[in-house]
């Protein structure tokens, strides 16, 4: 296998992006613990490995050792596995990585570090305002490094060792470029998380190869098929998946408008997800009827992969397991279409049942250290089934997903609401109005109504650190209002004191506080004395049950 390291073919390619993986999850606390604010909120290392794992799995399930199908179907995977900022950053990586590698049953060295510079430049195009002193930063230097090195001796060994090398001195570059890097004293997480992954792929190079535990069963999950019987009734149909390869011969291939089977798959079937690559259409169909899928599709090429799964063998093995309904992969849409509708990431259970108050038809339970995927968004796309979805990622590091979810969706128009938290929600939410009818409107007026609240949290310090000139001990309850550290004092109380103040509560008219898990009645008590003193508020705690802070403060 290492003989000829001047070749990548799809086995070697399996094998060093597993490594890569291996490599990351080995490592995932130390990325999520390169966060600049010093509090237990860190995902990116979570983040980059579920989704690099979601693109191994699909990789895993190509047979062939054909190098051009296994970096698609890797890229694909990651593309709806895809979580937080990095993660879709990433998987836009590999997205391009597997565009420069398409039709190449293997691809000598130049013509990898090109598919990899390819990579760099989708990504950066996924980011509408890129940020140097991140991941794209030390990916560009990198892999640009790695490249211009090249000569005849080289082999696939020699450029990852290059752009390790690279990626060590461009990840010590970020503490500089970014202000709230050099302040933490830390480096660029998601970099991390990149270098990791190319640590990975050269260890398997140099014969020293990681694997995940059970990695070739991830793509495969068994089922008990007396769970739908010789009278059994079909009623969730069948999730259809394939790749189908355009051919010159049935059609022209340049000029392809995927519209043609949005059109026709609507008819028979829902929860569509169609796009083209190249000469490559991906579709995923949800549909009692897969065979005259198969059949529509079979008319413009042939098929490079074909999945079809019973979803209702899949929805009573979900009951057997008593599992949610709602984490039932894809289950058949059952509400009546609608005009409009609003999906929100939340977490908590208080949080959860007041967004439902307000008028959220989904929400997707997630946030802070728990970024749901593009997928994740997919699903919930599907269970609303309205015309148009207005969406709320409540955090900035969910953004990205949000959006790539909206472009990959087409069965509504997707309109991503970009608030940055909780409290922006709720400010929206609060006065949700569709009678105007006008989508477009509607998408004005809660952008401009979320403007009008601001949002503080409170969460206890990981680690010393100083902050927007905030000293930080280890321990300390630290107080915050978009990204900007107020307050660090020893207690939660003090610290709800003084960013009460901070945030300049004598000036504002109300106030909700969402109180977290770890909060108890007495000191519920005592933040209820605190906004009391403010005479011209009006102030309502609410029990919220989040994870990481202590009580969120909406001020507006």
């Amino acid at each position: 296998m290492l003989g000829d390291l001047k070749n990548l073919d799809g086995e070697l390619f399996e094998k060093i992006i597993v490594s890569g993986a291996a490599t990351l999850k080995e490592n995932v606390k130390t990325v999520n613990e390169l966060n600049v604010f010093p509090i237990p909120d860190g995902d990116t290392g979570d983040n980059m490995f579920y989704t690099l794992n979601g693109g191994v799995n699909k990789m895993l399930a190509v047979s062939e050792n054909d190098l051009g199908a296994k970096a698609k179907a890797l890229a694909e995977g990651m593309l709806l596995n895809a979580r937080g900022n990095s993660g879709v950053i990433i998987s836009q990586l590999f997205c391009g990585i597997g565009n420069g590698l398409n039709g190449k049953v293997s691809a000598n060295v130049k013509e990898v570090a090109a598919a990899f510079n390819e990579g760099v430049q989708t990504a950066y195009l996924a980011v509408v305002t890129p940020v140097e002193g991140t991941v794209l930063t030390v990916s560009r230097e990198s892999f640009a490094f790695a490249e211009q090195n090249l000569n005849e001796n080289s082999n696939l060994k020699s450029y990852f060792t290059d752009a390790i090398k690279e990626m060590k001195e461009s990840l010590k570059r970020t503490t500089n470029l970014l202000k709230a890097l050099k302040e933490a004293g830390v480096i660029d997480s998601g970099g991390a998380g990149l270098y990791y992954i190319t640590e990975g792929i050269l260890s398997a190079l140099t014969g020293n190869a990681k694997t995940l535990n059970g990695a070739e069963n991830y793509y495969a999950k068994d089922l008990d098929f007396s769970l739908f019987t010789e009278d059994s009734v079909m009623e969730f149909g069948y999730c259809t998946e394939f790749l189908l390869r355009l051919q010159n011969s049935k059609t022209d291939v340049k000029s392809f408008d995927v519209k043609i089977f949005i059109d026709y798959l609507s008819e028979i079937g829902d929860s569509l997800v169609v796009f083209k690559t190249d000469s490559i259409v991906k579709v995923h169909v949800h549909t009692l009827t897969p065979y005259k899928v198969l059949e529509f599709a079979q008319k413009f090429g042939e098929f490079l992969t074909v999945k079809i799964e019973n979803m209702t063998l899949q929805h009573n093995e979900t009951i057997k397991n008593e599992e949610r309904e709602d984490e039932i992969a894809f289950t058949r849409v059952e509400r009546a279409r609608k005009q409009f509708g609003v999906c929100c990431v939340a977490s908590g259970d208080g949080i959860i049942n007041m967004f439902k108050e307000l008028g959220a038809d989904e929400i997707i339970s997630g946030g802070q250290s728990k970024n749901p995927s593009t997928e994740d968004f997919i699903e919930a796309f599907d269970k609303i089934n309205a015309d148009h979805v207005f969406v709320f990622p409540n955090n900035g590091n969910v953004f990205l997903a949000a959006n790539q979810a909206a472009k990959l969706y087409t069965n509504s128009s997707v309109h991503v609401i970009e608030s940055k938290n909780i409290g922006e929600c709720y400010a929206a939410l609060s006065l949700l109005d569709y009678t105007s009818g006008d989508a477009n409107a509607i998408e004005q007026n809660l952008k401009e109504d979320m403007s009008d609240a601001s949002t503080g949290m409170i969460s206890y310090a990981v680690r010393d650190a100083v902050v927007n000139g905030v000293s930080i001990e280890k321990g300390d309850f630290v107080g915050f209002c978009d990204k900007v550290m107020l307050t660090s004092e020893k207690d939660k109380i003090s610290a709800f004191r003084d960013l009460t103040e901070k945030m300049h509560a004598n000036e504002k008219q109300f106030l909700i506080v969402l109180s977290g898990k770890s909060v108890t009645e007495e000191e519920k008590e005592k933040v209820s004395e605190i906004a009391s003193l403010y005479k011209n508020l009006e102030f309502y705690l609410v029990d919220g049950g989040q994870d990481v802070y202590d009580f969120i403060l909406i001020f507006e």
